[in-house]
């Protein structure tokens, strides 16, 4: 495939990202005119993320089991259009309790479809460009933060909540058409079954990457999960420059997702390892710079480089999974969801208990810190496995 259509096929498959990025984070900009529309509290209004999240969590291994057979090309195409509809359903919800369940099923493709739009990147290109395929597609999740969040938030509270979820079904119907157009079509893997994939499952190699991204991965949702109160509680900042420095995270999760994609590329264990003692020690150096706004600015945009782990967490389960690479490529977007909801918990509790919002950076480090570890557990045992020729035939069995 010549390497301009590769290049329109891969931003067809980040739009769908972009699309789908901007319908996960938007809504915690919404949630005062949602509470305020349902007449419901804030905290009770935040259930609507967590319904996404649990979404996100339960379809992303179901849909990569039921749909093993599917062409990926029109499997892409139906996820990207249940999306669509969920979006619209979402803008047209006239309960609270009705939202609930729609942000649920909305969830539902989100993971199998960055794991499928994964595994059809790093197709297109050869193997010593994987990474950087999946990264260039997952910058369109990345780029959500920067543009989509920031254009969706400003309509929903110019306008109405509804009107921002209308804004992400446009994005997704655009994606679908270019998906069609763009995305080459190729039939199923050879003896690609429901079975095959759930054999993913009986590796161990695959749980211990998905407990990497799980756990590792959480430092970064602790901290952004309260960002916005420790930069105006703790260092100072006026309320309305908080959207400049978020939009800095945005910049940040760009930059690591490009450099962390070439970088895994060249020396992929390294990289895996190397990210997650970079995460420790920026993380902690956001609590350590938390009473000083300028110098924390800086340490946000190095905390969203942390981002720079997820293509190399997909290659290295796309390797570790074998013949069973759709569930575990979707899996992957299943524990950073997981990591999502570990971090904002932890990060919660340490608050609570009276550690200050600045705690957070030390409680994220801790988390990329127990991510190594399960990382050195990891290599440890594929080192085992190679050196014990029954134990690597065990392992593949």
């Amino acid at each position: 495939m010549p390497g301009g259509r590769i290049g329109w096929a891969v931003l067809a498959l980040a739009l769908g990202g972009f699309g789908i990025g901007t319908g996960e984070f938007v809504m915690m900009g919404l949630l005062p005119h949602v509470a305020e529309n349902f007449d419901i509290s804030i905290p009770t209004a935040g259930h609507v993320i967590s319904a996404y999240a649990l979404g996100v969590v339960v379809g992303a291994p179901l849909i990569a089991v039921a749909a093993a057979r599917w062409p990926r090309h029109r499997l892409l195409l139906l996820l990207m259009t249940f999306f669509v509809v969920g979006n619209v359903a979402s803008a047209l919800a006239p309960s609270y309790v009705s939202l609930i369940v729609v942000r649920f099923l909305t969830g539902l493709p989100h993971g199998a479809y960055f794991g499928v739009a994964s595994l059809v990147s790093a197709s297109l290109v050869p193997v010593r460009e994987r990474a950087r395929a999946v990264g260039r597609m997952m910058l369109g999740l990345t780029g959500a933060t920067l543009a989509g969040v920031p254009l969706a938030t400003w309509i929903g509270q110019s306008h109405s909540w509804r009107a921002a979820y209308f804004l992400v079904a446009v994005i997704g119907f655009a994606a679908v058409v270019l998906i069609h157009r763009l995305v080459p079509r190729a039939p199923p893997g050879p003896g690609a079954s429901p079975t095959r994939e759930l054999s993913a499952l009986g590796r161990g190699q695959v749980w211990l990457t998905l407990g990497v991204g799980s756990v590792g991965f959480g430092g970064l949702f602790c901290v952004y999960s309260y960002i916005t109160p420790t930069l105006t509680q703790v260092s100072g900042l006026p309320l309305r420059y908080v959207p400049y420095v978020l939009a800095v995270f945005g910049v940040g999760m760009i930059l690591g997702n490009l450099i962390g994609s070439w970088l895994a590329d060249r020396a992929l264990t390294r990289t895996i390892g190397g990210l997650l003692i970079w995460n420790a020690v920026v993380l902690g150096l956001f609590s350590i710079t938390a009473g000083h706004a300028r110098l924390l600015t800086m340490v946000v945009l190095l905390v969203g480089t942390g981002v720079a782990i997820v293509p190399a967490l997909q290659i290295r389960l796309m390797d570790v999974a074998q013949d069973a690479q759709t569930l575990a490529a979707a899996l992957n977007h299943s524990a950073f969801n997981i990591a999502n909801a570990l971090g904002a918990w932890l990060g919660g509790i340490a608050i609570a208990g009276g550690l200050g919002w600045a705690s957070t950076g030390w409680v994220g480090s801790l988390l990329a810190l127990a991510g190594l570890l399960i990382f050195a557990v990891s290599l440890a045992s594929e080192a085992r496995n190679k050196s014990d020729p029954l134990s690597a035939v065990h392992q593949q069995q």
